[in-house]
């Protein structure tokens, strides 16, 4: 899994933090474009899907979830997930729909209208 680090403003003080850019496939259909985003430990509320201007933007936050242990030996990185898609002008935004199944979230992109093949009757 590859790492991004981003630079944020923080209290007037220049602040990086480092994201895992999660594993994505995706596929067409006649009527939409579907995408599934790997995001291991991250739950349904700790997905934010954002769509601005013409970028997607999916970050998933991770919860330890286990209280009152400590923590002896780690291999996972305690880093959330973030990656950033351009939209082609062909998806219609508005109609974008997400289901986060077991780690694995998926996003159906729909076709506008426009872009979909139709077929057109030959008039006598």
């Amino acid at each position: 899994m590859n790492t991004q680090t981003i630079e944020k403003p923080a209290c007037n003080a220049a602040r990086k933090e480092s994201y895992l850019i999660p594993s994505v496939n995706l596929r067409e259909t006649k009527e939409a474009w579907l995408l599934e985003a790997e995001l291991p430990g991250v739950n349904k509320s700790g997905v934010e899907i954002t769509v601005e201007k013409n970028e997607l933007t999916l970050t998933g936050r991770r919860s330890n979830g286990i209280t009152g242990f400590d923590t002896v030996y780690r291999e996972s990185r305690e880093a959330d997930y973030r990656r950033v898609f351009e939209l082609d002008p062909s998806i219609d935004a508005a109609r974008i729909s997400a289901k986060m199944e077991q780690g694995i979230l998926k996003l159906t992109l729909p076709k506008s209208e426009s872009v979909k093949p139709r077929k057109i009757e030959i008039g006598e």
